[in-house]
């Protein structure tokens, strides 16, 4: 029984409902332990593979789930049964952890080039908050990496007496941390979630004699983690499979001479016809956004709010032989767009390298090249970056990139908002390890020497039905007068595709009033055309009649990697976190 108090003299009292056994397991129990009280280890195993999709499950499976089932329902150790009653069957479906909605392992084929894989990539990764003075900070380095991040981004700056490197937003107020301490929490932490391989991007305004001693920072800290090419540009990427525990270095290679620049009017003169790939800064504004969830579209009005990373840094002085020790360390040749996109994005049959481009250049680049860059992806690495308006760490929609083989979409881990959820949604693929093996029709080139064109009219591949069924967990999770003050919760569901343009929807279920453990039941079905990239969304809010519905958990999940049959999909809070109890029971087909 919960009592809720109103108007402070009166009360109002609401029975704690038990949900119901959904009409779908309870068919399903009846049907497979043949009329019987229990499931046997063996109907079990029917279930599995007849229902669940699980084609190579076997009896000793089936006896495992059971005695986990067993163990965790009734808190003991030993069971001599292997077998389920209704509740227990019940109990085992709606387990995060044992019948979860997308395969833990990673199970794509890692021995191809590692370009032939989105990279789970960030931006500004040292960042604690907003793009102009927030703080730099090796936390969220770390945090970063313990999620499966796998491309991390330093920007690398001398410090005020010019001896030392830190690592900072340039032309911004934000407070600089030191390159060893970023170093040191790279190596701790590389592969506390993932085996495979850590890329750091710089973003280098240093001297040659601090880019020497960048070097010798990278070679004694990575020690042979560190993947060194053998020769000075490589003719094709190694694959995952050889690069497992190593790290990795982009950049643009250090230029082998560099006129002096003693004049400061020059160097200022130089600086205003720097081309739109360098990052502008303006004065930090008023007040920055603090609502992020919605994640507005900014303006476009500041073409040249770009990425510093293809900034030059100017020096009175340059010694070849100093900088060779740190350009022997650079496996992924970096650079920006030079003598047009068109040219830029040339295939070089002798080398690959890494081209960036912001947001709002590759929609650019999309409209008038968008076969050229499917082909410059296939062999070369794609960058994309945020535009510099992003003053408030927010992102932009990544479909765009990955419907052209993009690899490494840049996005500000510590943001917020639905395009960070996708991105999160993404890379659960693989077993989480930050590299998702692009689909083959963005790798294949066709007899008459076609690849994938992402602006052609597609037929419909795939239908996925989804039905969610129910959600509990909200009363571990939250207080009781966190929804409402005065009742129970009224939760509803909104389920979509976030994909190619043709897949894009969203729909949501009845609302459920007043009640913690709410039952649906109800039945959507997605036509996909693109099924490969196309990501399952799933949100939770509370209807609130006089005020914003409420936030309850979001999830987004990778339709290629969806188990069929009945599943429990956990919800996440808005930075992504796990919640620790809140899920949802819903059964996923393709029909």
């Amino acid at each position: 029984m919960g009592t809720y108090r109103m108007c402070g003299c009166f009360t109002r009292k609401f029975k704690f409902i038990e949900a119901p056994t959904p009409p779908d397991v309870k068919a399903a129990f009846d049907k497979y332990a043949e009329g019987g009280n229990q499931m046997t280890a063996e109907q079990l195993r029917r279930f599995l593979v007849e229902v669940q999709g699980q084609s190579g499950a076997t009896v000793s499976d089936a006896e495992e789930i059971a005695l986990q089932v067993l163990q965790k329902r009734h808190h003991m150790a030993k069971f001599r049964r292997h077998a389920l009653t209704l509740d227990e069957f019940f109990q085992y479906l709606f387990s995060a952890d044992l019948n979860p909605p997308i395969d833990t392992k990673v199970h794509h084929d890692m021995t191809a080039p590692l370009s032939h894989y989105f990279v789970f990539t960030g931006h500004n990764s040292y960042l604690t908050g907003n793009q102009l003075s927030s703080d730099c900070s090796d936390v969220p380095i770390i945090k970063a990496l313990k999620r499966g991040v796998r491309v991390v981004e330093l920007d690398l700056w001398p410090n005020s007496t010019k001896d030392d490197v830190h690592v900072l937003h340039g032309r911004t107020l934000t407070a600089p941390v030191e390159l060893m301490k970023c170093l040191n929490s790279i190596k701790e932490h590389a592969f506390s979630a993932s085996a495979y391989p850590v890329i750091i991007t710089l973003e280098d305004h240093l001297t040659p004699k601090l880019q020497a001693k960048v070097a010798q920072m990278v070679t004694e800290t990575f020690g042979k983690m560190l993947f060194c090419p053998q020769s000075e540009c490589l003719k094709e990427f190694p694959s995952l499979k050889d690069l497992k525990y190593r790290i990795i270095i982009s950049t643009k290679p250090p230029k082998e001479y560099l006129e002096a620049q003693t004049n400061k009017d020059k160097e200022k003169e130089k600086e205003k016809e720097k081309d739109s790939d360098d990052d502008v800064w303006g004065k930090e504004p008023a007040e920055l956004a603090a609502d992020q969830e919605d994640d507005k579209t900014d303006s476009d009005a500041s073409e040249n709010n770009q990425d510093d990373e293809d900034t030059d840094a100017s020096e009175p002085e340059f010694n070849s032989s100093r900088a060779l020790g740190y350009k022997s360390l650079i496996a992924i040749h970096a650079g920006k767009p030079t003598g047009g996109l068109k040219k830029a994005l040339k295939v070089d049959p002798d080398k690959v390298r890494r081209l960036s481009l912001s947001e709002q250049a590759l929609e650019k680049a999309t409209m008038s090249y968008g076969t050229d860059v499917v082909r410059f992806t296939q062999k070369n690495f794609l960058r994309i970056y945020p535009k510099g308006t992003r003053f408030n760490s927010s992102n932009y929609k990544p479909q765009i990139g990955w419907m052209h083989g993009a690899q490494m979409i840049a996005f500000n881990m510590q943001g917020y908002g639905r395009y960070l959820w996708q991105m999160h949604g993404m890379f659960r693929a693989n077993g989480g390890c930050g590299y998702v093996k692009k689909p083959d029709f963005l790798m294949n080139v066709y007899a008459n020497g076609q690849v994938f064109d992402p602006r052609a009219k597609l037929p419909i591949k795939k239908r996925l039905r989804v039905r969610v069924y129910m959600g509990d967990g909200w009363n571990l999770d939250f207080k009781k007068t966190h929804f409402d003050t005065y009742s129970p919760p009224d939760f509803y569901t909104k389920v979509g595709i976030a994909g190619v343009p043709a897949d894009e929807t969203m729909k949501k279920t009845k609302t459920k009033e007043d009640n913690w453990k709410p039952v649906w039941d109800e039945e959507f079905i997605f036509p996909l055309t693109v099924p490969e990239l196309a990501l399952l969304r799933v949100e939770v809010h509370e209807y609130d009649m006089s005020e914003k519905d409420d936030f309850a958990g979001q999830t987004c999940l990778p339709v290629s990697e969806l188990k069929q049959g009945i599943r429990t999909v956990p919800l996440f809070d808005r930075k992504g976190e796990k919640l620790n109890s809140s899920r949802l029971l819903m059964r996923f087909d393709f029909i």
